[in-house]
């Protein structure tokens, strides 16, 4: 039977190894992010290998707009059986804030990205998914979620927050065949775009060797099939 992924923040380091991977599992995939032609490139590279992918052009801090996506990624590629969420980038680097510069505003962006977003995509999706009694939702979160890391502390406590729900969703979804899990990664995804973002500020040297996206996209589809835990750490 073939099913379908959206991978949402779908990016040129985790988002498409994830797309990858779980095409190699005779997954549809529909990528989304803001720039069409971007991925519409994905597409190019996912079908040369075998796998049909679409993208679907999208702006995640808008979530008026969520239902109409949704609805054409169901109309192009038929019902959504898994959810990976995993935004990243440039944006979220530059919008970092240090713990004690942070003031009230300072969490707005990091929230509505990892937590109120997210939130309102499972809550339109999951109905579906335990009427059929199989699916998942994977999320990819910085190590932030559990770690102190002062210079991030406005994404930290979003990520907290992130986690935090997500695990009561595992625990609320047992034995209904739909399962949620979380990857939390501690480092940089190589050929991501933070990454790229981050050696043209600081340069290669002065960063950690970065994270294997294939590996990391292993460790999801691992947690995804095995569903034995609700979530586990690469670094």
């Amino acid at each position: 039977m073939t099913e379908t992924i959206a991978v949402i923040g779908a990016g040129p380091g985790l988002g498409l190894a994830v797309a990858r991977r779980f095409g190699q599992e005779n997954f549809r995939v529909a990528l989304v992010a803001r720039s069409q032609d971007r991925l519409d490139s994905f597409a190019a590279t996912l079908a040369d290998e075998g796998i049909e992918a679409a993208g679907f052009p999208a702006d995640l801090a808008d979530r008026s707009a969520l239902p109409s996506l949704l609805a054409a990624i169901t109309a192009r590629l038929g019902e959504i059986d898994v959810l990976h969420y995993a935004p990243a980038g440039p944006d979220w680097m530059s919008r970092q804030v240090e713990a004690r510069d942070c003031d009230a505003h300072a969490f707005d962006f990091p929230v509505d990205l990892l937590l109120r977003t997210p939130a309102a995509l499972i809550r339109q999706l999951l109905p579906s998914m335990v009427a059929r009694g199989r699916g998942g939702v994977l999320f990819g979160l910085p190590a932030t979620a559990t770690a102190p890391y002062p210079q991030l502390a406005n994404v930290g406590a979003a990520a907290a927050a992130a986690r935090s729900y997500l695990q009561s969703l595992n625990a609320s979804l047992a034995g209904t065949g739909v399962y949620a899990g979380l990857l939390q990664v501690a480092g940089m995804v190589g050929g991501s775009d933070a990454a790229r973002f981050a050696t043209e500020k600081w340069g290669a040297d002065a960063l950690p060797e970065p994270l294997d996206p294939s590996d990391l996209a292993g460790e999801l589809w691992n947690l995804y099939q095995a569903r034995d835990r609700f979530e586990t750490t690469a670094s």
